[in-house]
């Protein structure tokens, strides 16, 4: 035992040696960032450190060492130019989780009130990058992300998948309550159980899960659709948790910013198109991509605002904008739409 506790001292003494060294090598490379003009971060080279450390084989599961190494890379990135970092607030809603998840602890995170301020605080400087929620996969697709992709100049650089595990919050017993606060993504995946345990609760709409635990903490009768790392942090009970109708019940996150991310050989591409009026229009255009060999990974349609009946589609495809078959494929696709816009290549998260 004895000898066994010497080598971890050693071991993390020489751990500890190595990081301030990469400590002091990060802030060169800050410097020579700074004196270019370049931000940062760097999504393509943040994923191609953390895909090469978590290929590392022992004990450590491949979610720790990504824990681990996530946070050393922030306190390094920290030492260049603190990162800020937009997301749906207030503190422990979902994307606050998601983005201290994505960027670790010493980040400047700046909650903005909705998801369209999050894009505006991006977009005028305010904040380096934003966190907007894109998909869940009991809920479907987040509309009102969908929606600013489609108007905003800003670029998707990057993704994130966290965990939803959902709980009610409320200070008064199961029984007693009456007034569910929430947005509609929770309502939608914990349907059966409010079926089960709140079937003629009123129901009012808020624009997070942290502004629900808000409310909740503030209603004597009122209780929220939140994280428990919400109720902890107001100090409102707990009353039940992982109450989400699905197992495995996950939401996606994009990452927005004004730079592209450069191909990792592992990436995915988003864009948003609309066809002609007419029938066959959309395998047209979806052919133009499968004959060119790229996997689909999401298709969604979206009434086109202003006229009656017509859609647009967002798509995701595996493979960045700048290789070969996926600029042919792009190419091609141009030619049956009216309007076509790719929202950004970034690195493929590891589910």
């Amino acid at each position: 035992m004895h000898n066994e506790r010497e080598r971890i001292n050693d071991i993390d003494r020489q751990v500890a040696d190595l990081l301030q060294v990469r400590a002091a090598l990060a802030q060169q490379i800050g410097a020579i960032k700074a004196d270019a003009g370049k931000p940062a971060w760097d999504p393509a080279r943040e994923a191609e450190v953390l895909r090469q450390i978590t290929e590392t084989p022992g004990p450590l599961g491949r979610p720790e060492l990504r824990r681990v190494f996530t946070e050393i890379i922030s306190a390094c990135r920290a030492l260049e130019q603190p990162l800020r970092v937009a997301y749906l607030g207030p503190e422990q809603t979902f994307s606050h989780l998601a983005a201290q998840r994505k960027f670790g602890a010493h980040t400047t995170f700046l909650p903005a009130p909705s998801i369209p301020d999050i894009f505006r605080l991006v977009e005028s400087g305010q904040a380096d990058t934003g966190v907007v929620p894109v998909e869940n996969s009991t809920g479907g697709v987040i509309p009102e992300t969908l929606d600013a992709l489609l108007d905003t100049g800003l670029k998707i650089c990057a993704e994130a998948h966290l965990p939803v595990h959902l709980s009610l919050l409320a200070s008064a017993p199961l029984d007693e309550i009456q007034t569910l606060y929430s947005i509609p993504p929770p309502l939608a995946q914990c349907r059966q159980w409010l079926r089960e345990h709140l079937p003629s609760v009123e129901v009012k709409l808020v624009s997070s899960t942290g502004v629900a635990a808000q409310e909740a903490a503030a209603d004597p009768t009122g209780a929220a659709l939140a994280p428990e790392e919400a109720g902890i942090a107001l100090g409102i009970p707990v009353l039940a948790t992982n109450i989400e109708d699905l197992p495995g019940n996950r939401t996606r996150f994009f990452v927005i910013a004004c730079a592209e991310s450069r191909p990792t050989g592992r990436d995915k591409t988003s864009v948003v198109f609309s066809t002609a009026h007419k029938a066959g229009a959309l395998l047209e255009a979806i052919g133009a991509l499968s004959r060119h060999g790229l996997n689909l990974t999401l298709i969604q349609s979206r009434p086109l605002r202003g006229q009656t009946w017509q859609y647009v589609f967002f798509v995701d495809f595996e493979g960045h904008q700048e290789d070969e078959k996926a600029k042919a494929a792009l190419a091609e696709l141009q030619e049956h739409c009216a309007l076509l816009k790719v929202l950004g290549s970034y690195p493929a998260e590891p589910e």
